[in-house]
C-alpha cells in the first residue's frame, strides 16, 4: 500500500514538473534556472542532514554520487529544460523521456545481468511505438530537431543513472546522498553558464512559483521518492512509472497551455499506456 501511494505521488509530481518548468522558462534561461534551483536544493539538503544528524556518504560512494547527480540532474533535467525552452511542447518532452524503461532494460541486461521476459519486452516495444506515432510526424515542425535531440540526451542520462544508482548506491543515505548529487548538478550547470549560456534570471511571480514547486515538491519530494522506490524494488519496475508521467503532463498541458494532441497523439499515448500496464503486470526481475 505504501509503495502505491509513493508511486502515485511520484507520477503526479514528476509529470507536473514539466508544466512548472514551462512557466518559469518564460523569465529565465534553462540552465540559469537549474543552477539557481540546485544551489538552493543543495543548501536545503545539507541543512537537513545537519538537523537530523544523518550520516555523510562513504568515501567510495562520492564518485558514484557525483556521476548520478550529473546524469539525473545535469543531463536529464538540462536536456528537458532546454528542449522546452526551444519550443518543444511539455507533453511531448515528457512522452519522449518516458522511454526511460526501454533504455533502462537494455542497460540492466548489459551492466547487471538482469533477465527480462518476452512479455516485458512487448510492453517496452509498445511504449516505443506510441512515442514514435506522436513525435515522428511533427519532427522538424512543432517539435524542433534540437529539442528532440535534447530529450534523447535526457533519456539516456536518466536511464543510466537509474542503473548506476541501484548498482552502487542502494544503501546510500537519502538526504546526504541527494545533497552530493545536487551539488554535482550545481557544478555542471555553473560550467554551462560559464561557457554556453549567459545567466538569465528575471524575477517574476510565475518564476518564483515555478521555482518553489520545482525545489520543494519535485527536487526534494519526487527525487527522494524515486531513490526510495529504486532501493525498494526492481530497476525496471521503478523505471516503468515514467510511462505514466506523460499522461499527467499532457492533461495539464492541455488545460493550462492549450497543448493539443489530436487523434493521432491520443492513439500514441494510449499505446504507450498499454505498454506500461504490460510492463508493470509482468515484471519479475532479479538484481
Amino acid at each position: 500500500m505504501t509503495n502505491i501511494i509513493l508511486q502515485s505521488c511520484f507520477i503526479f509530481l514528476w509529470g507536473s514538473a514539466f508544466i512548472a518548468a514551462k512557466f518559469g522558462l518564460a523569465d529565465a534561461g534553462p540552465f540559469s534556472m537549474l543552477l539557481t534551483r540546485f544551489f538552493i536544493v543543495t543548501i536545503i539538503f545539507i541543512l537537513l542532514v545537519i538537523v537530523f544528524r544523518n550520516s555523510w556518504p562513504k568515501f567510495n560512494q562520492i564518485s558514484h554520487l557525483f556521476l548520478v547527480g550529473l546524469l539525473l540532474h545535469g543531463f536529464y533535467l538540462g536536456g528537458v529544460f532546454y528542449a522546452i525552452s526551444v519550443g518543444t511542447p511539455a507533453g511531448i518532452s515528457s512522452l519522449i523521456v518516458s522511454l526511460h524503461p526501454a533504455l533502462t532494460c537494455v542497460f540492466a541486461i548489459i551492466l547487471t545481468s538482469e533477465k527480462i521476459r518476452i512479455d516485458q519486452w512487448i510492453g517496452v516495444i509498445l511504449g516505443i511505438i506510441g512515442v514514435y506515432i506522436v513525435t515522428w510526424p511533427k519532427l522538424g515542425g512543432e517539435i524542433p530537431i534540437i529539442g528532440f535531440i535534447s530529450c534523447v540526451i535526457a533519456l539516456t542520462g536518466i536511464s543510466y543513472a537509474t542503473i548506476h544508482q541501484k548498482k552502487y548506491l542502494s544503501d546510500m543515505n537519502i538526504l546526504s546522498g541527494n545533497a552530493f548529487q545536487a551539488f554535482a548538478a550545481c557544478i555542471f550547470f555553473l560550467l554551462v553558464i560559464s561557457f554556453i549560456e549567459p545567466y538569465k534570471f528575471n524575477l517574476s511571480l510565475n518564476l518564483v512559483l515555478s521555482m518553489f514547486y520545482l525545489i520543494f515538491p519535485v527536487s526534494i519530494g519526487a527525487i527522494s521518492i524515486l531513490m526510495i522506490l529504486i532501493r525498494r524494488g526492481e530497476i525496471a519496475k521503478t523505471a516503468s512509472l515514467f510511462f505514466l508521467c506523460p499522461l499527467v503532463t499532457a492533461f495539464l498541458g492541455f488545460v493550462i497551455f492549450d497543448e493539443k494532441l489530436g487523434l493521432v497523439g491520443l492513439i500514441g499515448f494510449c499505446i504507450t499506456s498499454s505498454g506500461v500496464w504490460l510492463v508493470n503486470r509482468t515484471l519479475n526481475l532479479k538484481t
